[in-house]
């Protein structure tokens, strides 16, 4: 075969992997609360989405904001726990900030993640993912509503930060998606 023929070949081939697709992203403001939801579709199972997110030891792989995540043991009521230290920066203005908090979940359904505003940087911070088989994959429903006890500029922080989550999220899924297919792997 000549090379320019095995370069045509390869070049036709499909490419195994990565094929997420953020289907929406739509970031709100009111009265110091924002809020995110988006739909996410995976070229990965259920299953495999679902381990991703469910053990926070993973998010540092896939988030370039997060310096610090893990799984913490259960609490006294036998709830599982996360801890998650991040640092972002919008502009000139950096912050690290720190959730620590309980999860529910129904296996392979559905998630949710309570910060504590006793041990957290947040007042309130309640994450929830949704997750659904379709098309091959899964499709993942993420809302977070989130009240930070830090400081963000009044007028332009909502624009910044719905800007930033849009680029950094983009750039995560595909993560996302090749550590759910790694972890299908193992």
């Amino acid at each position: 075969m000549t090379r320019a023929r095995a370069l045509l070949v390869f070049l036709l081939l499909p490419i195994s992997g990565l094929g997420a697709e953020l289907l929406s992203i739509e970031v709100d403001y009111e009265r110091g609360t924002y809020t995110l939801n988006s739909k996410v579709w995976f070229a990965a199972t259920i299953e495999q989405v679902y381990e991703v997110f469910q053990s926070w030891d993973y998010s540092a792989e896939f988030s370039s904001t997060i310096l610090e995540a893990r799984d913490v043991a259960p609490d006294e009521s036998g709830r599982a726990q996360f801890y998650v230290r991040n640092r972002a920066c919008i502009l000139f203005f950096c912050r690290s900030f720190e959730r620590h908090g309980y999860v529910e979940f129904e296996l392979n359904q559905r998630l949710r993640a309570f910060a504590d505003p006793d041990s957290s940087d947040f007042y309130l911070s309640d994450e929830r993912w949704q997750f659904v088989e379709r098309d091959g994959g899964t499709v993942v429903t993420y809302d977070w509503q989130m009240r930070p006890k830090f400081w963000i500029p009044p007028v332009i922080g909502p624009y910044l930060i719905k800007r930033k989550l849009q680029r950094d999220g983009g750039r995560a899924i595909d993560r996302i998606e090749a550590i759910a297919q790694r972890v299908g792997d193992d």
